[in-house]
C-alpha cells in the first residue's frame, strides 16, 4: 500500500471543500437532531396526546427510531449514484431532501387538529429525514478526504465530523432560547415550529456554498481510467454488488466500530432529555443547557482527535475512545442522579469528549478502507447499516429500560455492551493511517475477474 504521498491541494482551495461539507452536514445534524430533541420534550404531547407520559415518550421516540430505518436505503440509492456520478450532485440533493423534510415538519397539522393523520405525515417526513441523512455522511467525508493532504487526513477529514455537534449546539440552543423566552404554553402551541421553519434559511445558505466546490479529483482520476477500460462492467455497472463481494469484512468492522459511538452518543444526547427531567429532577431547560454546554467541548475536541490520529494512528485513537466510554457510564449516571448542573455539565461533556475520540478518526479510517469507485457506497453501507442496530433504538431501549426497571443501571450495561462490540471490531482491523486514497486496492485474492491494466487497481 502506498504511503500516503498524495501531494496537498491549494490551502485555501481545501478550506473552501472543508466549509462546505462542515456548513452542509451541519445543516443536516441540526434537522436531524432538532426532532430528537422534540420527540423528548413536545412531540409526545403535541402527536400522541393518548398515552400517558411515558408511552408517549416511547411512541415518539419510536418515530424518531424510524428515521434511522430509511438510512440504509439512502446509504445504498446515494452510494451507488455517488459511485457512479460524483459527490458533489449527490450532496446537494441530500440537502434538498432533509431541509425540505424538516420545514413541512413545521407546518405539521397536530393530533388535535387531524386526529391520527398527524402522527403518520410526521412518520413519513421522518424516513425522507433519514433518507437524506443515509447518504449524506459519506459523501460529505469522501469529499474532504479525497481532496485533502494525505498526510492530515484525519485531521481535515474529521471537520465535516463537527457537523454533528454543531448541528446539536444549534438545534439545542435554538430550543433552548425559546424555551427560556417562550412560557410552557407557547412553546408547546407554537413556539417549537420556529426551529424547524428556520432550516429553509439554512439550506439557501448550505446549496450556495456547496455548490461552488468542485468533484474530488481522486473520484475524477478514477471515472476517467474506468472510462477507458470498459472491460470492467460489473464494477462500473454495479458499486454495490463490488463492494459487497470485495469489502465485506471492511463494511462488517465499519459497523462493529460505529456500535459504541452511536449507542453512547444518542443515550448522552438524547435519552438525557428524558432521564434528567423524570429521574433525576432536573428541568428541561437546565438539561437543555448542559447539552448546549458540552456540544461545544465536543465540537472544539473533535480536530484534535482527529489530528492525534495521524499521529499515532486511526485504531489507537478510536480504541481509546470506547473503553473510555464504557467505562464512564456508571459515573455518568452517578452524577446526573445528584441533580446539579454542574455535575450534569461534566457527565455529559466527559462523555462527549469520549465519543470524539471515535468520531473523529472515522472519517478518515472509513474512507481509507474502500476502492475509490466503490468507497461512497462502502463507507455509507459501514456506517448507515450500523445505525438502525445502534443509535435508532438507543433512546428507545434505553427508555424502555428506564420504564421497566426504574434504574440506570441496565443502560450503562447497554452502553458497555456496545463498547465492547465496538472494541473487538476495531482491534481486528488493520491500521489505515498511511494509504494513499488514489492507491487503495481491493483485498488480495478478491480482484474482480478482468483483464489486469496498469489502472486495474482503482
Amino acid at each position: 500500500m502506498a504511503s500516503g504521498t498524495t501531494a496537498p491541494p491549494p490551502p485555501a482551495n481545501l478550506r473552501r471543500i472543508v466549509a462546505a461539507s462542515l456548513i452542509g452536514t451541519t445543516i443536516e445534524w441540526y434537522d436531524f437532531f432538532l426532532y430528537g430533541s422534540a420527540a423528548a420534550l413536545v412531540f409526545n404531547k403535541l402527536f400522541f396526546p393518548d398515552s400517558d407520559p411515558l408511552v408517549g415518550t416511547l411512541l415518539s421516540f419510536l418515530t424518531y427510531a424510524v428515521g434511522f430505518a430509511a438510512r440504509p436505503l439512502g446509504a445504498l440509492v446515494f452510494g451507488h449514484y455517488g459511485d457512479r456520478l460524483g459527490r458533489k450532485k449527490l450532496l446537494v440533493l441530500s440537502l434538498l431532501l432533509m431541509g425540505g423534510a424538516t420545514f413541512a415538519i413545521g407546518l405539521l397539522p397536530t393530533h388535535a387538529t387531524i386526529g391520527t393523520a398527524a402522527p403518520v405525515l410526521l412518520t413519513v417526513l421522518r424516513l425522507v429525514q433519514g433518507f437524506a441523512l443515509g447518504g449524506e455522511w459519506g459523501g460529505a467525508v469522501l469529499l474532504v478526504s479525497e481532496h485533502g493532504d494525505a498526510r492530515r487526513r484525519g485531521f481535515w477529514a474529521s471537520w465535516p465530523q463537527t457537523g454533528a455537534p454543531a448541528g446539536q449546539l444549534l438545534a439545542t440552543g435554538v430550543l433552548s432560547l425559546l424555551t427560556a423566552l417562550l412560557s410552557d404554553a407557547a412553546f408547546t402551541a407554537w413556539g417549537w415550529r420556529v426551529p424547524f421553519l428556520l432550516s429553509g434559511v439554512l439550506v439557501i445558505v448550505g446549496l450556495w456554498i456547496r455548490l461552488s466546490v468542485d468533484e474530488s479529483p481522486v473520484f475524477k482520476q478514477a471515472l476517467a481510467q474506468a472510462e477507458a477500460r470498459k472491460a470492467d462492467t460489473a464494477a462500473e455497472k454495479l458499486p454495490l454488488v463490488a463492494v459487497l463481494r470485495h469489502h465485506w469484512r471492511d463494511i462488517l468492522v465499519a459497523m462493529g466500530a460505529r456500535m459504541a459511538e452511536n449507542i453512547s452518543y444518542y443515550v448522552i444526547t438524547a435519552f438525557i432529555l428524558v432521564y434528567a427531567t423524570t429521574s433525576a429532577g432536573v428541568s428541561k431547560q437546565t438539561a437543555l443547557n448542559a447539552v448546549l454546554i458540552a456540544s461545544a467541548v465536543h465540537f472544539a475536541v473533535i480536530p484534535l482527535w482527529g489530528a492525534l490520529s495521524d499521529r499515532v494512528g486511526r485504531r489507537p485513537v478510536y480504541l481509546l475512545g470506547a473503553a473510555g466510554v464504557g467505562l464512564w457510564m456508571f459515573p455518568f449516571f452517578s452524577l446526573i442522579d445528584t441533580g446539579g448542573f454542574g455535575n450534569l455539565i461534566v457527565a455529559v461533556t466527559v462523555g462527549l469528549v469520549l465519543h470524539g475520540a471515535m468520531y473523529a478518526p472515522q472519517a478518515a479510517f472509513f474512507s481509507e478502507m474502500f476502492a475509490t469507485r466503490m468507497r461512497y457506497s462502502g463507507a455509507s453501507i459501514g456506517a448507515q447499516f450500523a445505525s438502525v442496530a445502534a443509535g435508532a433504538p438507543a433512546p428507545l431501549i434505553a427508555t424502555a429500560l428506564l420504564s421497566d426497571y426504574g434504574d440506570s443501571t441496565p443502560i450503562a450495561l447497554y452502553v458497555i455492551a456496545a463498547a465492547v462490540l465496538t472494541l473487538i471490531a476495531v482491534g481486528a482491523a488493520k491500521e489505515t493511517r498511511h494509504r494513499d486514497l488514489a492507491d487503495v486496492t481491493v483485498p488480495t485474492g478478491a480482484e474482480p475477474a478482468v483483464p489486469r491494466t496498469p489502472d486495474a487497481r482503482v
